[in-house]
C-alpha cells in the first residue's frame, strides 16, 4: 500500500534535520582541516648547509608522527631513528595528552636532537583537535597535518604517516637512495574495491563524530538508519598508513577540484574514515594511474585478523629484516626488538640520531657523529637498502602491469 502524502511528508521532515546536521558537520569538517596550529620549535642557523631540491636531487618526505598521552617519549625515539636534514617533521600528540606533556615534547625535542636547532625542520602541533580513530576527525587531523606541512614547506616529494607504535627498517639514507629512482609522482597506498562485509558494517552505517563539534569529546554516534552505497564512485578501502606524493596531497587540500571536497562531505559520517577516504579519492581521479598498491608496512596479523596487527618481537626480527620493507608495525614500548633493531639495522646508540653520509662527527667514546656535519644532500646507502631495492623493483613492475592499482 502505498504511503499517503501526509505521511511521506511527515517521514521527509523526520530525516531533515538530521541530513541538515550531518551536512553542516561536514562543512565544518572541510574547512576545520585548513585551521591547523603547529608550535614551530626551531630555527634557521646561518652555518646550515644549503639543500639542493628538485627531480635531479635526491627526495626529500614530509613525516607526521601521531601518538596519544603518555607517547611523547615513543614519539621522540621514533624521531631519533627517522631523522635527516632533509625530511620536514611534525609531531602529533592527539587532544587527550595535557597541555604540560605537549609543551614536555617540545623541550624535549630540544633536548634530545639539538642537531635539529640548526635546520628548522621538526614542529609541533599546538592545538590538536579532539576526536576518535573511529571516527572522522582523525581523518581531519591528517588533512590539517599535510595542509601544515605543506605551508611550512612545499619542496617536499612524499608525505608519510606513522603512529608511536611504528619503527623504521631501515636509515634514512637508504630510503633516500632508493625512492631517488622512484617516479615522484607515485603513491603507495594498499587499496581495494572489493569491500565484502564491510559495505554493511562500515560503507552504509551513518555516524556522527562528536569530536567534530564538542572538544574533548571522543565518541561517535550512530543512526538508526543506514543509506544505500554510494553510486556516484567506487568505494575503496584499504591501510589507513600511506606515503603519498606532494602532488596528490595539493589536490587534496586546495581542492582545486571538486571531488576531493565532495567525497570529504561523504566520508565525515563513515566509520574509520583513514581508511577509505585517500584511497576512494585517489582511485576516482585523474590519479588512479599513480597508485602501487603497497603500503610498503611490514605487519603480522593474527589469525583470523582482528582489528589491529599482533606486536611485534625479537621472535619477527628476521622475517622483518628479509622483508625489505621501511616501516613496520605494531611495537609496544621500549620493547627488545627496537633496541636490535637500533644497533643491527640502523646502527644507532638508542638515545642519538641514525647516522647517515652528512653526519662528519667522530663516533668515538658514545660521542654523536651527528653533532658536526657536511653535505646533506648525499647519501650513504647499506646493506638493508638492497632488500628495499629488490621489493621496490617488484612493487614498481606490478605497478607498471597495471594489474594491482585500482581495480574496479
Amino acid at each position: 500500500m502505498a504511503p499517503s502524502p501526509s505521511s511521506a511528508l511527515s517521514l521527509a521532515e523526520k530525516f531533515l534535520f538530521p541530513l541538515i546536521l550531518i551536512s553542516l558537520i561536514s562543512l565544518f569538517l572541510f574547512l576545520s582541516t585548513f585551521s591547523y596550529s603547529t608550535s614551530s620549535i626551531l630555527y634557521s642557523h646561518p652555518s646550515s648547509p644549503p639543500f639542493l631540491r628538485g627531480p635531479s636531487h635526491p627526495p626529500s618526505f614530509a613525516y607526521l608522527l601521531s601518538g596519544h598521552r603518555s607517547d611523547s617519549a615513543r614519539l621522540i625515539r621514533l624521531l631519533l631513528a627517522l631523522y635527516h636534514p632533509r625530511n620536514r617533521y611534525l609531531l602529533y600528540l592527539s587532544a587527550d595528552a595535557s597541555e604540560k606533556e605537549r609543551v614536555g615534547l617540545v623541550e624535549a625535542v630540544k633536548q634530545a636532537l639539538p642537531v635539529s636547532l640548526a635546520f628548522g625542520n621538526v614542529d609541533v602541533v599546538g592545538r590538536p583537535s579532539a576526536g576518535t580513530p573511529m571516527g572522522s576527525s582523525e581523518l581531519a587531523g591528517t588533512l590539517g597535518a599535510a595542509a601544515a606541512m605543506l605551508r611550512l614547506d612545499h619542496e617536499w616529494d612524499w608525505f608519510v604517516t606513522l603512529s608511536a607504535a611504528d619503527y623504521p627498517l631501515l636509515t634514512q639514507d637508504d630510503l633516500i637512495h632508493v625512492f631517488s629512482s622512484v617516479p615522484r609522482h607515485l603513491n603507495f597506498i594498499d587499496h581495494t574495491s572489493d569491500i565484502g562485509w564491510k559495505e554493511q558494517q562500515r560503507v552504509q552505517p551513518i555516524i556522527v563524530d562528536a569530536g567534530v563539534y564538542l572538544a574533548g569529546r571522543k565518541q561517535y554516534f550512530q543512526a538508526s538508519e543506514k543509506r544505500a552505497t554510494p553510486d556516484a564512485f567506487k568505494f575503496f578501502t584499504g591501510s589507513p598508513w600511506v606515503i603519498l606524493s606532494r602532488q596528490f596531497i595539493e589536490y587534496c587540500t586546495i581542492g582545486y577540484e571538486n571531488l576531493p571536497r565532495t567525497l570529504l562531505l561523504y566520508f565525515t559520517n563513515v566509520l574509520l574514515s583513514q581508511e577509505g577516504y585517500f584511497h576512494s579519492v585517489i582511485c576516482n581521479s585523474g590519479y588512479r594511474n599513480t597508485t602501487v598498491n603497497n603500503d610498503l608496512r611490514f605487519t603480522v596479523w593474527d589469525d583470523p585478523p582482528q582489528m589491529e596487527p599482533h606486536y611485534l618481537s625479537r621472535t619477527d626480527f628476521s622475517a622483518m629484516v628479509e622483508s625489505g620493507v621501511p616501516f613496520a608495525r605494531k611495537f609496544k614500548e621500549n620493547d627488545a626488538v627496537l633496541d636490535l633493531i637500533d644497533r643491527r639495522i640502523l646502527g644507532k646508540w638508542r638515545n642519538l640520531v641514525t647516522p647517515g653520509a652528512w653526519c662528519t662527527g667522530s663516533r668515538r667514546w658514545w660521542r654523536d657523529p651527528c653533532s658536526q656535519w657536511g653535505n646533506v644532500n648525499t647519501a650513504r646507502p647499506g646493506p638493508q637498502a638492497e632488500r628495499f631495492q629488490k621489493l621496490m623493483d617488484q612493487v614498481l613492475k606490478e605497478w607498471e602491469s597495471g594489474a594491482n592499482s585500482c581495480q574496479l
